[in-house]
């Protein structure tokens, strides 16, 4: 299981101010809203989420990345676990022109709001039953997504991706390494469930069987 860092880029591209954002607004209370992942989260106000989720073709760079690390080529099929609006996907059919591109969110706000051009290649599911056959793809990933659930369907999920796969994945979560980290984590985020530093997601893997590549996003 490789550790390969394609988003550190793309997340250190945002200013935050912790303080300010577990001060903003009661905690339980946004967090309950974020938690439905509607219209509040991904086009709301910045308090409760994205504050507006639009595409500027940031993903492009890490498309491009994994594009050729893994050896990208047409007619390969790539899918991604909680796709969100599907701007990744978008972007891996412009840094490899001719692949099959295939998401799932959990989100039916996020997926009725896909990319337009990628919008019939993605579907409501979750993560921890995926619907696809065995080895279907040959690559998938999640960015973003496992730490949002409970430790039974983050586990589910890693083996539901082990078993779509049929070449590589890649998994990308957040994570903490010290106190300072732990508590920017706690006060910036409004859906992550599983809590875990480096060495306990490691073994999340190898419980679950995940044999793929992966990465962490610190909140520094």
């Amino acid at each position: 299981m490789p550790y390969i860092d394609f988003l550190s880029a793309v997340h250190k591209s945002t200013k935050r101010d912790y303080v300010a954002r577990v001060l903003e607004r009661p905690k339980a209370e946004v967090a309950k809203i974020a938690k439905q992942y509607g219209r509040e989260y991904w086009d709301g106000d910045r308090s409760t989420g994205y504050g507006g989720y639009y595409y500027d073709g940031r993903w492009l760079k890490v498309a491009r990345a994994m594009a050729e690390h893994y050896g990208l080529k047409p007619g390969d099929r790539i899918l991604d676990v909680g796709c969100g609006k599907g701007f990744l996907l978008y972007d891996f059919t412009q840094a490899v022109p001719g692949v099959e591109v295939s998401g799932i969110d959990i989100s039916q706000y996020a997926i009725e709001h896909a990319k337009e051009e990628i919008r019939d290649r993605v579907q409501v599911a979750n993560a921890n039953k995926l619907p696809f056959e065995d080895q279907s793809f040959d690559l998938v990933v999640s960015i973003n997504t496992l730490h949002n659930l409970y430790c039974y369907d983050c586990f589910a999920a890693l083996k539901e991706i082990e078993r779509v796969a049929r070449r590589d994945k890649y998994i990308c979560v957040e994570s903490y390494r010290n106190e300072e980290e732990k508590v920017n984590l706690l006060y910036w985020q409004f859906t992550c469930e599983m809590f875990c530093t480096p060495k306990e997601w490691k073994w999340w893997f190898e419980m679950a069987g995940y044999t793929g590549d992966y990465s962490f996003i610190f909140f520094e």
